[in-house]
């Protein structure tokens, strides 16, 4: 896994791209990393990029949405396609997460 990090005003918008997987755990440090702004802050994830995710992968994104709320960030996924959108629907985790359109 790839990802970018762009900044604007109110808001982060983290790019994926590539595979999620285990082995991501290191890299995805890197993506918590940028978590660090002031409350109220906006953080997406553009999952646009990003081919495959393995439960793994999903126990990432849960850990992402947890450190927003412990910092008082507001979190949200867009862009999810194909088989990483229908994992995320089968796992229910539209339910834990803003999806945004």
């Amino acid at each position: 896994m790839d990802f970018t990090v762009q900044d604007a005003q109110d808001s982060t918008e983290i790019r994926l791209h590539g595979r999620m997987t285990f082995s991501d755990h290191d890299t995805f440090r890197s993506v918590i990393a940028a978590f660090e702004r002031p409350a109220g802050h906006r953080m997406v994830f553009d999952l646009s990029g990003l081919e495959f995710v393995d439960s793994s992968g999903l126990g990432m994104f849960i850990i992402a949405r947890d450190t927003a709320q412990k910092k008082s960030l507001d979190f949200a996924m867009r862009g999810a396609r194909d088989d990483v959108h229908r994992l995320i629907t089968v796992a229910k985790l539209h339910k834990m997460f803003t999806i945004d359109a």
